[in-house]
């Protein structure tokens, strides 16, 4: 069933991890004495906004409720744009092909009421649609059933109020109500700036680095104060009536080395707050839009360059598909989300939902910074709109038009590498990163703890901000959660249930999404599972566990190993065309217990190592008289080659891996070479005899002291035989 605009849920507070509009820069000494009157602390909720008596931080009790947001359900028959086409044309329905939505007159507005003809949307890609007018959202297959209901009974149009939402629990409705009186509590608290005193207003604007923006802007944009915690307040207003419907709170706080950092607050909760700042001064008329990723930049490149101007609600984080009808009435998009290869990366990826032909990109740089950096450097915000590049690719290239991106991974090479790790240092010296576009293939023994080691490396990018969709075919997602869960909080929940609340809260605020797969699956419905969610929720990392029970139900009159090969090569055509990291785990062919795996023991033929552009395999040494020895090895590395081993600790009390802090475990290196391989194996082996030989003396020492006798010590001979056992 359908769901309006205006989602429920508790206030969210999020803190901005990596503050994209405006660096980290040293801070004049008065505003910091501001700051500091007014401190930002974290609560369980999120951050909590103090002053004067006023806090935004909502302390309800807990509410047993299933969001649809947290798996994603297999797609059984997916939609395409050809079906919808046929679907109306068959049912005599006109329609616009439009940039990423088809247009189609309402159903839900009587004739004689329609502004625009044309005011409901569907969207290509999963059927999705909008009416402009009422606000009425829903599935392809509510739209099926509303026209279908609507022809029968011979009707010309129907009440918005056909398509019913699921009845709202008693916390949900109170929820909902707390939002509201909140919205209305912050904007009737906050005042204009053109109210404010002179100097108060000069000092704010110094603040926020806004010192170039005018009052007059301001407060076209309707931009406020809220005096109580030194905020900006964004407004969003929506709906026929353009009702204010949300806000967001903009802190700024000041460090000890004298840097301001940025935190956002919305109300509602961020993953419910859908708002395009700006879009309530869009004409009817108006044919181009500048695309940003901040608030603060559609304040500048409005006032800069008078160009309509829009900002995304969640920054370069996500363009969530229900705004994409908003943005169908310009012919030209340009998108200037940012300064850094993150923005970059983000503004191609968001030009494929807002279709090519009409994109261009801003491409940054040193004398191209996000809009409001550029305005307060007083550079010439038109030019740098004017020479901003198309989106549209081309089969042939020359290095002229590659030359840019070549010089941009020079200059910004730790942003290049990806996203760091932060748990495993050692990963990070050998991958230099998590990178968007790439195929991990990860191997290991039965029982070593490959999903346990996965899921900690794939909760720990998600905790820096990395989208993540995680497919679990050898275990259920409720054992799943648990295990990330307790990895999560480092430690077990289950001896301290009284903080489960806390760190579940902390948990669900990560952008982290489960398939509901279980089991041997069909490759295209995975496929067409992950490619739904990468349109919905802009997913950068998807993990595969595993490769084997997805070969269940292929055709079994063909080769097993040329499934795999199929299997595989979809995914790596998956992470090339998504701009999507796929890691895929594939259980290793059976092998001594005394041999080490190498990358031929991957299961099937050479396509995985192929394929992969990163191969990790996760090493256990068996051991008699002692635990097994669990080791990393990195034995390929696409970026720059650099491959190497390092031994891991598994602490059970948390589930995490870590390394070992002893001098003698020390992260090795190698070229690349094979016999540069071989010889960190004999090294390796090396350490294991040396710790097998102490187990042996310390056996003999203790059974010469039980048996108070004195024995002949055993001969090399003998100790080379249990060595070797």
């Amino acid at each position: 069933m359908w769901t309006s605009l205006l989602l429920r849920g508790t206030t969210c507070f999020v803190q901005v991890a990596t503050p994209r509009f405006l660096h980290q820069r040293p801070f004049p000494p008065l505003c910091a004495r501001l700051l500091t009157q007014r401190p930002l602390r974290r609560t369980p909720c999120g951050l909590e906004l103090r002053g004067e008596g006023y806090f935004l931080a909502h302390s309800g009790t807990r509410a047993f409720k299933r969001d649809a947001k947290s798996s994603l359900e297999p797609a059984v028959s997916p939609v395409t744009v050809t079906d919808i086409k046929q679907y109306l044309r068959t049912k005599e329905i006109p329609f616009h092909d439009g940039y990423s939505c088809l247009h189609t007159p309402s159903i839900f507005v009587k004739p004689s009421a329609r502004r625009d003809s044309f005011s409901l949307f569907v969207d290509k890609t999963t059927g999705q649609f909008l009416c402009k007018d009422t606000l009425v959202e829903g599935s392809w297959e509510d739209l099926q059933d509303c026209l279908e209901v609507m022809l029968k009974e011979e009707q010309d149009f129907l009440s918005p109020r056909v398509l019913l939402e699921y009845p709202d629990s008693a916390q949900e409705q109170e929820d909902m109500e707390w939002e509201l009186r909140e919205v209305q509590r912050i904007w009737s608290s906050s005042v204009p700036f053109s109210d404010l005193p002179e100097d108060e207003a000069r000092l704010i604007k110094t603040m926020f680095q806004i010192t170039k923006i005018s009052n007059a802007t301001l407060k076209r944009f309707g931009v406020r104060l809220f005096k109580p915690t030194k905020s900006l307040v964004f407004p969003w207003f929506g709906g026929p009536d353009s009702s204010l419907k949300g806000v967001k709170l903009l802190s700024a706080q000041s460090t000890d080395t004298d840097k301001v950092i940025y935190n956002e607050a919305t109300v509602p909760k961020c993953n419910s707050y859908y708002n395009l700042f700006g879009l309530p001064l869009v004409g009817r008329m108006d044919a181009e839009v500048v695309l940003t990723g901040h608030e603060l930049d559609t304040l500048a490149v409005s006032q800069a360059t008078g160009l309509t101007s829009v900002a995304l609600p969640r920054g370069v984080s996500c363009l969530p598909p229900i705004l994409l009808p908003y943005l169908e009435q310009f012919k030209r998009v340009t998108l200037w989300l940012g300064d850094d290869i993150r923005s970059w990366e983000a503004s191609k990826i968001f030009s494929r939902k807002l279709a090519f032909r009409r994109c261009s990109l801003v491409r940054p740089g040193e004398y191209r910074p996000c809009p409001a950096e550029a305005l307060a450097q007083g550079k010439d915000l038109g030019q740098i709109i004017k020479s901003s590049i198309p989106a549209a690719h081309k089969s042939i290239m020359s290095f002229k038009q590659l030359r840019d991106d070549v010089y941009g991974e020079l200059v910004n090479r730790e942003q290049v590498a990806g996203v760091k790790w932060g748990r495993f240092q050692e990963l990070n010296r050998i991958l230099k990163g998590h990178r968007k576009g790439e195929l991990t293939i990860f191997t290991g023994p039965t029982g070593s703890g490959k999903t346990t080691f996965i899921s900690e490396v794939a909760l720990d990018l998600c905790m820096q901000g990395v989208n993540t969709l995680w497919g679990s075919f050898e275990i259920n997602n409720v054992r799943l959660a648990k295990i990330m869960l307790t990895q999560f909080a480092m430690q077990r929940l289950e001896e301290n249930l009284e903080q489960y609340d806390y760190w579940a809260d902390k948990f669900e605020e990560l952008p982290l999404y489960f398939m509901t797969f279980h089991g041997q699956q069909n490759i295209k419905t995975v496929l067409d599972t992950m490619q739904h969610a990468v349109y919905l929720y802009d997913i950068n990392h998807v993990v595969i566990d595993n490769l084997q029970f997805m070969m269940g139900q292929e055709n079994l009159s063909v080769d097993k190993f040329a499934v795999q090969d199929h299997i595989i090569g979809v995914f790596r055509k998956f992470a090339t065309n998504s701009s999507c990291h796929v890691t895929l785990i594939i259980h290793p062919r059976k092998e001594d217990d005394d041999r080490e795996l190498q990358t031929a023991s991957i299961f099937g033929s050479a396509k995985a190592s192929q394929e992969a552009d990163n191969v990790l395999i996760l090493q256990e040494k068996k051991l008699v008289t002692c635990p097994g020895r669990r080791s990393l090895q990195v034995t390929k590395n696409r970026f720059d080659g650099d491959v190497g081993i390092f031994p891991l600790d598994f602490i059970k009390s948390s589930l995490t891996f870590a390394t070992p802090i002893k001098g003698k475990h020390k992260l090795r290196q190698v070229a690349g070479k094979p016999e540069d391989e071989l010889e960190v194996k004999k090294e390796v082996r090396k350490e294991v005899r040396k710790e097998v030989k102490k187990e042996v003396k310390k056996e003999e020492v203790k059974k010469e002291k039980a048996a108070k006798t004195t024995k002949t010590p055993r001969t090399d001979k003998k100790l080379n035989e249990s060595m070797e056992k």
